[in-house]
């Protein structure tokens, strides 16, 4: 600490002034002279004492609390704008003509610039310092909410998307990553538990606020509601959230990079993911168009993980994927994006297009299962807080979700409130407690304190780049089994032809309420969706089998250190203004 430098400089004036005084006498064995080895070793000693202290957690000051609450603004914006979309799609694509891949890549673009741009923000702000690439995202995603707001066509809509998804990319990885780095392991329990509560509002919120103001004000507010409570975040961060710079100049920091690597995750992730999004629907798997990018993306990803040996700043240090809890939590955090982020997603579109919900009635019924997300993560958060365990936290809640995404399969357009409220609880419970936990082993496996932030960066990136294959996958059923059911119910009526084109799926559902069609063709086309949607909740099941397969291997790892990491809250920071 600060107050120990004068202490320890005093003490070694005495030794020089006695051993000025008492230059006739011999120094004994264990006198700590100047230039004597056991003097050396007790200055060494000090000095690694002082660093370590100064690293243990400090008393927090209001600044500290003022930061962590603009980190809390940010992840509950971010949550909101990744969730408010999904009820809105079928009104955004009806409004503007689109089509039902259009409307998948309204929200699969925005995931698809978080997926690929947070692994290079973390890399990033781990050689030149958090802050810079932090407003960076600010004005990326900034500008974005303007592009969609005042988007008159899908295009323009899908355009701002991205410029959302290439800010909040930034934003979601960098709240995480500065959470590790001004918070010590012994503690981060508590704070991911508090951090957890915006982040899952935003995800309840978000549906909610996307129905009212589709079938309010209209879906345009979607963008525009989201400047002034990021803008409240921005504010909070430019003045409270003062972090310790990297100590190289910036010549230094920008050779440091791993720009290869960066280069390389970029195009292999979006090569890869892109066939994806049209295989089934536009061309089919077999088809040149869809393997060839899709290995070509693959092949590279393969020699980005051979490359990711080499440099010294890597994007994905090989030293974070040694431990075998490590790699399993990373498995688990890329199933657990593909099945949380998927529900969010069809999840209303089914109780839209089976049960002929409104936008607003079904963001209603999606409620339980983004309640019961919030309350779990929380209260996950909060057990390992108490027990300093979690591996049968993971394990259970893997059995969880696989039960609850199983049992929607009796969801039918006659279920009841009741059950389809009481079945996404379950398996709420368990991708809420998913959604905390697993950044604890993904901490606790790292040798280096200053790996946390790193390590909790890269956890976040596999969620969301398994919530980007995860989607993309859910889209190729979908097509593939609505295009089936379709087919077999022959002719359909004049108001309903467009439905032989898949593409115009999710844009119809608004019309299923309201277009004049007999009873039976009523039932069997809502039957073709339940059918369609049906195959993704399933898959879902499947997902998070495997999720409980790999969980086994995870082992509890101690908790306990106290270090913060390097770039944790400025000394100045520290030292005044203590609240607690």
């Amino acid at each position: 600490m600060s107050g120990s430098s004068p202490s320890r400089a005093y003490q070694t004036c005495t030794v020089h002034s006695q051993a000025e005084m008492e230059h006739h006498r011999e120094p004994e064995s264990d006198e700590k002279l100047p230039g004597s080895q056991p003097y050396a070793s007790s200055l060494l000693h000090e000095t690694e004492h002082d660093t370590i202290e100064e690293r243990k957690t400090p008393p927090k000051t209001l600044s500290f609390y003022l930061a962590f609450l603009a980190l809390c603004i940010i992840v509950f914006i971010v949550s909101i704008d990744a969730t408010a979309l999904s009820v809105a799609l079928p009104r955004i694509a009806l409004d503007l003509h689109g089509t039902t891949l259009e409307s998948f890549w309204a929200s699969l673009s925005f995931l698809l610039a978080v997926a690929i741009t947070q692994p290079l923000y973390n890399s990033i702000s781990d050689v030149v310092g958090r802050l810079i690439p932090l407003y960076a995202s600010f004005v990326f995603f900034f500008i974005g909410c303007v592009v969609f707001a005042v988007g008159q066509s899908m295009s323009v809509v899908i355009t701002g998307r991205v410029l959302q998804g290439l800010g909040a990319g930034g934003l979601d990885v960098l709240s995480d990553v500065i959470l590790a780095d001004i918070t010590t392991l012994k503690e981060r329990p508590l704070y991911i538990g508090l951090f957890a509560i915006p982040m899952a509002l935003g995800s309840i919120l978000g549906p909610l606020l996307g129905a009212l103001l589709s079938q309010g004000p209209g879906w345009r507010w979607i963008g525009w509601i989201n400047l002034p409570i990021a803008g409240a975040g921005f504010i909070l961060a430019v003045f409270f959230l003062r972090l310790k710079p990297i100590e190289k100049t910036l010549d230094q920091k920008l050779k440091s990079l791993d720009w290869i690597g960066l280069g390389l995750f970029a195009l292999g992730s979006t090569i890869f993911t892109l066939p994806l999004s049209w295989a089934g629907s536009i061309y089919s798997w077999s088809s040149w168009r869809t393997l060839l990018p899709l290995l070509l993306g693959l092949l590279i990803l393969i020699v980005l993980g051979f490359y990711e040996r080499k440099p010294k700043e890597a994007v994905f240090p090989y030293r974070i994927f040694r431990n075998a809890t490590a790699f399993v939590t990373l498995i688990g955090s890329f199933i657990h994006g593909a099945v949380l982020y998927s529900a969010i997603l069809y999840l209303p579109l089914f109780f839209q297009a089976v049960n002929l919900e409104t936008t607003l009635q079904s963001a209603i019924s999606f409620l339980p299962l983004a309640a019961s997300v919030v309350f779990f993560s929380v209260m996950g958060a909060g057990a390992v807080e108490t027990l300093r365990k979690y591996r049968w936290s993971i394990v259970g809640s893997w059995v969880l979700s696989a039960l609850g995404t199983g049992l929607w399969a009796l969801f039918d357009n006659n279920s009841g409130k009741g059950l389809r409220a009481g079945l996404q609880m379950i398996a709420g419970a368990g991708l809420g407690v998913l959604f905390t936990v697993q950044f604890v082993p993904m901490q606790a496996s790292c040798e280096r304190t200053d790996d946390h932030g790193l390590a909790v960066g890269i956890l976040t990136s596999f969620r969301l780049l398994g919530a980007l294959i995860g989607i993309s996958l859910c889209s190729t059923v979908f097509n593939s089994v609505f295009s089936s059911s379709i087919r077999e119910l022959g002719d359909l009526p004049t108001g309903l032809e467009p439905l032989k084109d898949v593409k115009e799926a999710i844009g119809m559902i608004p019309l299923l309420r309201t277009i004049e069609m007999d009873p039976g063709t009523k039932l069997s086309l809502i039957d073709s969706y339940r059918t369609a949607l049906m195959a993704i909740f399933l898959m879902l099941t499947g997902f998070s089998v495997l999720g409980l397969a790999t969980s086994v291997f995870t082992q509890d790892l101690s908790l306990e250190t106290e270090e913060l990491g390097r770039q944790s809250m400025r000394a100045s920071e520290k030292s005044g203004g203590d609240v607690a």
